[in-house]
């Protein structure tokens, strides 16, 4: 089998100058959009609330204690905002860090295990993952705490398959740690022990001893308790409920709780396989068909290099799968095991003529695809023309560009090259997505300027409730804000928050979904004012003076003042 002319032009270089190119390439967009919705606002917020009131060892959304997650990640946007002096510059940078990282990372292992040329071509694979681009590029917690997992797996197997080398499993097990107060699952790569305790029982790999063991989970758990320990008596030695709401919430609810009796993102156990593989682990995905077979005789001969992370892998999916609650996203940790699992057999992919056909016709469709939707909405097919008014997006020049990109590089490559035009055309997907798509989504999707039209309505010195609030607003507002408790019951935040109005009306303002009039029934809807459509609502902004029929309660909430937004003084 002859390989390709492009294979043998690969540089034998060190694997560092493609970890710059991907710098250039992951980084193009930083600082073009804010933070999105559904993830991305509250991070930035929590990240922006701990600068603004000095409080970063546990954190808050809008003056409340924030339990869903542990602070590394907010700890690192934080820094990204101070150091950049921007929002916008600093909330993307750990994610982009946590990429490059693990990047580097398999790069590295890849090197060590294959050479060089390997190294490059598991690099480059792992950059042509559509999970992997898309959140190198959006600030969810999990590109950072993959950079954790990968750390904590890259130990493990520089110990296993390069070593005995102890420091690099110690270096791994502080890894996991930083994980777990990152996300809580940080400890994943634990799950490649039973496959290196069998292959170190066949000769193929280093014996892992008790010692060993005993000395990596002691590494992980005294990482865990920096952080833990002092929250622990913070929280129990403090007169404030709601301190010890969040201790209990973050160390039992959103554990154990939370994987073995989920309450939310409810799936089936083959929704992983099923709804997330096909397009995750895109362009890889397609080579399945050889890649498994080319496994099986790996495993067949005990090669550890291959078998050590596919454990891993299958573990990993095994687990998630497992629990009720599901996204897609937490499958990202198994793309870094995927290609290092892939890494000897990508070369002899790439010369697989039925492979490379395959890529060919998904690209094909994908232009057909883009081409088509570009035009027909260009035409006014009523579905997109309505999909286009309730996102406030006209993305056809853009659709219908990327159309012809794709069929162009089909027909430049030939279906023979399919998979690399393939890989090409994702890269200029995603070079388009953070320069143009930002530009075309920003304002639809960041309430910016509806905040902004709010303060010139009401002035700066005006404050806005906003019961059932979500955190984008928050995080935009130009003037004070306050809400009555993320997880307080709707009818008790209305109850409060129409107390709240009625003591001052003619400086207070409600912000609130126009579908929610049934909760405000009582109100002069006579007075509110339009604001049109945002992140898919549309919402009223409504004077106080409109609530002076209903009947409020202060005792029915807490009330909330959001220390992000500029209040001169705290008022009841």
């Amino acid at each position: 089998m002859t390989r390709p002319a492009y294979l043998h032009r690969l540089p034998s270089l060190s694997w560092w100058w493609l970890l710059g190119l991907a710098a250039i390439f992951l980084g193009v967009g930083l600082g073009l959009r804010d933070p999105w919705p559904a993830d991305e606002p509250r991070f930035a917020l929590n990240a922006l609330e701990m600068l603004r009131t000095g409080q970063f060892w546990i954190p808050f959304r809008g003056g409340e204690p924030y339990p869903d997650k542990p602070p590394i990640f907010m700890w690192a946007i934080a820094a990204g905002i101070q150091l950049t002096g921007s929002v916008r510059l600093g909330f993307l940078l750990p994610s982009l860090l946590g990429a490059l990282a693990t990047l580097a990372l398999v790069m590295d292992l890849s090197s060590r295990l294959y050479g060089r040329r390997m190294a490059w071509l598991a690099g480059l694979a792992l950059l042509s993952c559509f999970q992997f681009g898309l959140q190198a590029r959006t600030a969810q917690i999990d590109m950072l705490v993959t950079g954790f997992i990968t750390l904590g797996a890259y130990g493990l197997m520089r110990h296993a398959l390069l070593g005995p080398d102890r420091r690099w499993w110690l270096i791994g097990c502080a890894g996991m740690g930083l994980g777990v107060l990152t996300k809580g699952v940080g400890f994943l790569p634990l799950l490649m022990v039973p496959f290196w305790a069998l292959l170190a029982w066949r000769g193929q790999a280093t014996r892992p001893t008790w010692r060993d063991l005993g000395l990596g989970l002691a590494v992980l758990l005294g990482v865990v308790l920096l952080w833990v320990g002092p929250m622990a008596i913070i929280t129990s030695l403090s007169d404030d409920p709601a301190l010890t709401a969040y201790r209990d919430n973050l160390l039992f609810k959103q554990t154990g709780e939370r994987y073995a009796d989920s309450w939310h993102h409810l799936k089936p156990w083959y929704y992983f396989l099923a709804e997330v593989i096909p397009w995750a682990w895109l362009p890889l995905v397609l080579a399945l068909p050889w890649l498994v077979p080319a496994w099986w005789r790996r495993g067949r001969r005990l090669d550890a290099r291959v078998l050590l992370p596919l454990g891993g892998l299958v573990m990993i999916i095994a687990f998630f799968s497992l629990s009720p609650g599901k996204r897609g996203v937490y499958l990202l940790p198994t793309l870094p095991l995927l290609v290092l699992a892939s890494a000897p057999m990508l070369a002899g992919l790439l010369c697989r003529p039925r492979l490379q056909w395959l890529g060919g016709a998904v690209l094909a469709l994908f232009g057909v695809i883009f081409l088509g939707a570009g035009v027909l909405g260009w035409l006014g097919l009523p579905a997109l023309a309505e999909l286009a008014e309730t996102h406030g997006v006209v993305p056809w020049t853009w659709w219908s560009l990327l159309g012809l990109v794709a069929l162009g590089l089909l027909a430049w490559g030939r279906p023979r090259r399919g998979l690399v035009m393939l890989s090409a055309w994702l890269a200029v997907f995603w070079l388009s997505w953070s320069t143009w798509g930002y530009a075309l989504m920003d304002h639809a999707r960041s309430p910016r300027d509806l905040m902004a039209t709010i303060v010139a309505q009401t002035g700066p010195e005006a404050w806005l409730a906003m019961p059932d609030f979500d955190e984008e607003f928050l995080l935009q507002a130009r003037q004070p804000m306050v809400h009555f408790g993320y997880h307080t019951p709707d009818t008790d935040q209305f109850a409060r928050a129409f107390a709240w109005l009625e003591a001052a009306p003619d400086q207070r303002w409600m912000l609130v979904p126009q579908h929610r009039d049934e909760a405000i029934a009582c109100a002069d809807l006579g007075q509110a004012r339009d604001l049109g459509m945002q992140n898919s609502e549309t919402w009223w902004l409504i004077p106080g003076t409109a609530f002076a029929a209903c009947r409020g309660d202060a005792e029915a909430a807490p009330l909330y003042v959001a220390p992000t937004t500029p209040p001169d003084e705290i008022t009841d």
